[in-house]
């Protein structure tokens, strides 16, 4: 870590970013490193082949708008979680005090990590349709600002209640298969709620696959029960969920609003989703993903 680039999302999570920016600084100057810092917003016109280091202040979509920037090449995000889910952060173990979170940074211990290109967008954590898209998309931000993490745990139940289902037609491993789901998710990393929980225990950030979730149901006492058998991990494919792994993924679709790491986006036309292994470098508390 010799010259770092700083990013910072001042609108990240509660607005921590901004003080946790003083937290940074003071730590680079300590440490004697030679840095720039900048905006996210500054993010597409600020070069960063001088820098082999990126330390960024924010959430896991703030990670995300520096991804293309760094995939397959000798540079090594660092990350300080400041955003309203971190899930990226909490799947590393990276800690949101800033401090400890530093000392990862310090540590020097690196990950590499599988990055999901979907179409002509990269994630590090997963895409989301129907009812994880709802969860995401709908919650309103004042209700972000003050229940912080916890309020997408109270839009779940909420969005449960009242579950829609949709026709959906999707392609892996040379199959096709069209069913009618209430929720799709394409994960790189399955985890939820921090880690409370995951869509799949065998989800890692490194093995080059992706895990599929589909929910069908949409009775709200059914859906309970098989969000019950996610919790302890009793999870099967059934005529209530699927449960699979592949390389590819691709749902054939008109337009279609969801979201990618917790970030709204609507899609027109197909989405194809990829993994490319092991293409990012990030400063970790673990070994494996």
């Amino acid at each position: 870590m010799e010259n770092v680039l700083l990013i910072n999302n001042p609108n990240s999570g509660r607005r921590q970013a901004l003080k946790y920016k003083k937290a940074v600084v003071k730590f680079l100057l300590e440490k004697r490193l030679k840095f720039k810092s900048i905006a996210i917003d500054e993010i597409e016109k600020t070069p960063f082949d001088n820098f082999d280091t990126i330390i960024v202040i924010g959430g896991d979509g703030t990670v995300n708008k520096v991804l293309p920037h760094v995939l397959n090449k000798d540079k090594t995000i660092g990350i300080i979680p400041s955003g309203t889910a971190n899930l990226l952060a909490a799947k590393l173990k990276i800690p949101t005090n800033v401090k400890k979170a530093l000392k990862i940074i310090e540590n020097g211990r690196i990950s590499n990590i599988d990055i999901l290109k979907i179409n002509d967008k990269y994630s590090a954590l997963r895409l989301g349709l129907g009812y994880d898209s709802d969860i995401i998309c709908k919650t309103p931000q004042s209700f972000k600002n003050k229940f912080g993490y916890f309020a997408y745990f109270l839009s779940g139940i909420l969005f449960a209640l009242r579950l829609k289902q949709k026709h959906y037609t999707i392609f892996y491993d040379n199959k096709k298969l069209s069913i009618v789901a209430t929720c799709i998710i394409a994960a790189n990393a399955g985890n939820m709620f921090r880690n409370i929980f995951s869509i799949s225990q065998k989800c890692e950030l490194d093995d080059g696959l992706l895990d599929i979730f589909i929910l069908k149901v949409k009775n709200p006492i059914m859906f309970f029960a098989e969000f019950l058998q996610i919790i302890f991990d009793k999870k099967s494919t059934n005529s209530k969920a699927m449960y699979f792994q592949t390389s590819n993924f691709k749902i054939k679709n008109d337009i279609t609003t969801g979201h990618i790491d917790g970030e709204k986006q609507k899609f027109k036309g197909d989405i194809e989703i990829n993994i490319t292994p092991k293409s990012v470098k990030i400063f970790s508390n673990t070994t494996t993903c």
